[in-house]
């Protein structure tokens, strides 16, 4: 498996194949981007943000893989070397994330306590 590598994030060749589908399938308007993030909540303190957005003025942008994936800058901290991956087994399907800055995830995997 190869993952492709941003200054913050990075992705896996699987994921960056499924958000590819996603926006074929949804018909993203041209000019969004892979917004993740962070908010507030989940049972470890954060949870995950994935979508497709409009750019910001706040946003740090990066190209990977023909996306472009878009941060809020007041989020790279707590994402900074996450990987996000994707599952599509019989045991488990979806986005799954790696984040090495995490002190504590919860047991569905889309909650972090920094």
């Amino acid at each position: 498996m190869s993952t492709q590598t941003a200054s913050v994030v990075n992705i896996t060749e699987t994921a960056l194949a499924e958000f590819k589908r996603l926006m074929t399938d949804t018909q993203v308007p041209a000019g969004n981007g892979l917004r993740v993030g962070v908010k507030g909540g989940g049972c470890a303190g954060f949870s995950y943000i994935l979508g497709f957005d409009n750019p910001t003025d706040q946003d740090e942008r990066f190209e990977l893989g023909g996306i472009t994936v878009l941060v809020n800058r007041a989020h790279a901290m707590y994402l900074q070397g996450i990987e996000i991956d994707y599952h599509n087994g019989l045991d488990a399907r979806g986005f799954v994330f790696n984040n090495p800055n995490a002190s504590e995830t919860c047991g569905c995997g889309t909650s972090f306590a920094s």
